[in-house]
């Protein structure tokens, strides 16, 4: 980069462009995963959608599952080490 850009930007642009991709990652998925949208005309034109699995399929994925086994706690080890009486 150069002469053009300083460093004290760098930590900037690292998280601009984290943002930036985690909203193109979410669009994304939104635009091919979400039972709500519809691109192609079949689904368009139909008034009522009866996708009930779908949408299930796109509420509960693998990560949502995966997580509801877990304990509520960001960081247990610290919390734990916190809370107890010593």
């Amino acid at each position: 980069m150069g002469r053009w850009i300083k460093p004290e930007v760098y930590p900037l642009m690292a998280a601009m462009t984290f943002v930036t991709s985690m909203c193109v990652f979410q669009l994304t998925r939104n635009v091919f995963l979400n039972p709500d949208v519809r691109v192609n005309k079949a689904n368009r034109s139909m008034g009522v959608l009866d996708n009930k699995e779908e949408g299930e399929k796109y509420a509960e994925h693998s990560l949502r599952k995966f997580l509801r086994t877990r304990p509520p706690e960001i960081m247990p080890t610290i919390n734990h080490f916190f809370s107890e009486d010593k």
